[in-house]
């Protein structure tokens, strides 16, 4: 079950093609950076994606090292997910993110696995949203 949206970011994206090495398929490196509100706290974020096309043409997709800050901290996160491409250019994923910080005022992100949805449009531009998972 899922709780009560824990945040919403504003990224713009910029992808370029990577080698996958599996079943002659694309892969992509996307760098994000902007900002939103996370656990009631004005955030920017940064981090860098990487996806495989599966053989099915869906996409599987990992962040290893990415960035949240706010004025009273700092918080990092890694997450995976699945998504297509959608009609009008873009992507929608679905999965799950974990954050880690000292930061008193983002402690509550701790200990929690989120669920995420991310949809970008052909122009790069993108919004992902996070629920905790209860």
């Amino acid at each position: 079950m899922l709780g009560n949206k824990a945040g919403t970011l504003i990224l713009k994206e910029t992808s370029k093609p990577i080698a996958s090495g599996k079943y002659g398929l694309p892969a992509m490196e996307t760098h994000n950076v902007g900002s939103g509100k996370l656990v009631g706290h004005d955030v920017m974020a940064r981090a860098t994606f990487t996806a495989e096309m599966r053989p099915d043409g869906s996409w599987l997709g990992a962040c290893s090292a990415g960035i949240i800050a706010c004025e009273k901290g700092v918080a990092t996160f890694i997450c995976n997910g699945v998504g297509n491409m959608t009609e009008a250019g873009g992507v929608s994923f679905k999965g799950g993110a974990s954050f880690e910080t000292t930061s008193e005022a983002l402690s509550e992100l701790n200990g929690k696995y989120y669920m995420f949805t991310y949809e970008s449009d052909a122009e790069g531009n993108a919004e992902w949203n996070l629920y905790p998972c209860k």
